[in-house]
């Protein structure tokens, strides 16, 4: 792969980043009332991680993730231009992610998106994505998003093999 991912400090560049690759997806990313709020919540740099993959100088994509208590971490926002899609860059993010949330002694990791419920082509790929990852389903939340964008809450376990409790 010939990209570089560092994790990002500063509000400013984080804003900057997010910026940038959020309004190149308007399949993903159209409503711009969204867009300025997911914008400004990755400035946050308590208990929100941010990393950037850059190919050469040009921020290709960005994974910012929030820690929601001592348990569980949440991918917050994560966008990454088309052009770069199935290439493990995604991937590279979302290990990266995981493993910052497990050495924080985290056992779950979760996401929020549009559920298979509104038909919609881009987002088929990335539910595909997140199970690919090992996300899996745990329920619908019809109107947190408004009722014409149903929200698909999913959750992968970060400790020991699928089925068994950890510790």
């Amino acid at each position: 792969m010939d990209y570089a991912a560092h994790e990002v400090f500063d509000p400013v560049e984080r804003r900057a980043v997010a910026d940038v690759i959020l309004r190149a997806l308007p399949d993903w990313f159209g409503i711009e009332s969204a867009i300025v709020d997911y914008v400004e919540q990755v400035a946050q740099t308590e208990d929100m991680w941010f990393w950037a993959a850059r190919r050469a100088s040009r921020p290709v994509g960005f994974l910012s993730l929030r820690r929601h208590n001592a348990y569980t971490a949440e991918v917050h926002c994560m966008g990454l231009l088309e052009e770069f899609h199935r290439r493990g860059i995604g991937a590279a993010l979302v290990r990266t992610a995981e493993g910052r949330a497990q050495a924080q002694g985290m056992e779950f990791l979760t996401v929020k998106t549009l559920d298979a419920s509104h038909p919609d082509a881009g987002y088929a790929k990335t539910r595909a994505f997140y199970a690919a990852m090992g996300f899996r389903p745990l329920e619908v939340f019809p109107t947190l998003w408004g009722e014409e964008n149903p929200c698909l809450f999913m959750a992968k376990s970060l400790v020991g093999p699928p089925g068994l409790s950890p510790r």
